[in-house]
């Protein structure tokens, strides 16, 4: 069974950080675009960052560029998203999620691209 679970969400000020971990299991995923997304109440989901199997390609949207980085650990089967001068724009469920069909040197940026959605994790900023 696969399933992926994210983690490192919370309550921080505006102005902090946090870095959230995406942990697969049930397959490998070492040579699939993982990406991050996150989803604000009364909002759709909204891309935030992926990154290519090799690491070679990332994206990321011009609302996070520059203060969020992602990472990922193959060996570990984990992504990571890191993000810095957190705003309270940044607020909502933070999902991680496969994209599949498998497209090696593709990110793409609709959340239809993608498969395997964990369960999210909350995050909070606070003004």
């Amino acid at each position: 069974q696969v399933q992926l679970v994210e983690s490192g969400g919370g309550l921080v000020q505006a102005g902090g950080s946090l870095r959230l971990s995406c942990a697969a299991s049930g397959r490998t995923f070492s040579r699939d675009t993982m990406g991050w997304f996150r989803q604000a109440p009364g909002k759709e989901r909204e891309f935030v960052a992926a990154m290519t199997w090799t690491g070679s390609t990332t994206n990321f949207p011009e609302s996070v560029r520059g203060r969020f980085t992602i990472s990922r650990d193959n060996a570990k089967n984990t992504v990571y998203l890191q993000m810095n001068s957190l705003t309270p724009e940044d607020t909502g469920v933070y999902y991680c999620a496969v994209q599949w069909p498998r497209s090696p040197g593709d990110c793409a940026l609709a959340p239809g691209r993608y498969a395997f959605w964990g369960q999210g994790t909350q995050v909070t900023v606070s003004s």
